[in-house]
């Protein structure tokens, strides 16, 4: 993980990869490799972003701030839906989707949403993939939280062979001193969920930073 950087993406047919910007590159990457072949055209999906595409975006901003004209081109990456709509072409995958960002609860957010597509249809598995870019330089002076460029994807069913995890909607931020990283955590929220998952002696994790306390356990 770093600032920078992507994977090459070659298992996109080339004229599909040729249209893929690094974020697209990497949020494909772990989608591919996190759901089997036979199941990607099957599953629902859930994408989050939360800054998207802001190296292509932030330019058209500017743009429209000079008065200046657009690229048609460009403007077809800063959709927040894009990595969801490349990911359905090149799986074949026509199952409904969800594409959303949720400042610095993205990724619980999303984790939510997925619950929400296995409620409605439970014999379904829902892939949640998330991840973000380096922001533009014009806006990292804003950037509430260590800047990392990555990418996660889960694929989640209500009976599976994986970790099998609880979760629970908390009302209120969480205290300092409970269980699981502190309020501020030093990482994204999914990169927190991932070293935690893999922190077998850690049974809780608790993130969020508005309103509600969004809570992890193994079952």
């Amino acid at each position: 993980m770093g600032c920078e950087g992507s994977p090459d993406a070659r298992f996109l047919p080339p004229m599909l990869r040729r249209r893929c910007t690094a974020l697209s590159k990497a949020m494909l990457h772990v989608a591919f490799e996190g759901c089997p072949a036979e199941e990607r055209s099957e599953v629902r999906t859930v994408f989050a972003s939360r800054h998207g595409e802001n190296k292509e975006s932030f330019p058209l901003f500017e743009s429209i701030a000079k008065g200046q004209p657009l690229s048609p081109a460009k403007f077809t990456h800063t959709v927040h839906n894009a990595q969801a709509g490349l990911f359905s072409i090149a799986s074949g995958n026509r199952q409904a989707s969800s594409s959303l960002s949720g400042e610095r609860d993205t990724f619980a957010t999303a984790f939510l949403e997925a619950l929400t597509h296995l409620e409605r249809e439970p014999g379904r598995s829902v892939l949640v993939v998330t991840g973000d870019v380096a922001i533009a330089p014009l806006f990292a002076p804003l950037l509430d939280e260590r800047e990392a460029a990555y990418a996660v994807a889960l694929l989640l069913a209500w009976n599976g062979e994986g970790t099998k995890l609880g979760f629970e909607l908390a009302s209120g931020t969480k205290e300092r001193g409970s269980r699981g990283p502190s309020p501020d955590p030093a990482w994204p929220q999914a990169l927190e969920f991932v070293r935690w998952l893999h922190d077998e002696g850690t049974p809780r994790l608790e993130l969020g930073v508005g309103p509600r306390t969004f809570c992890w356990q193994r079952a």
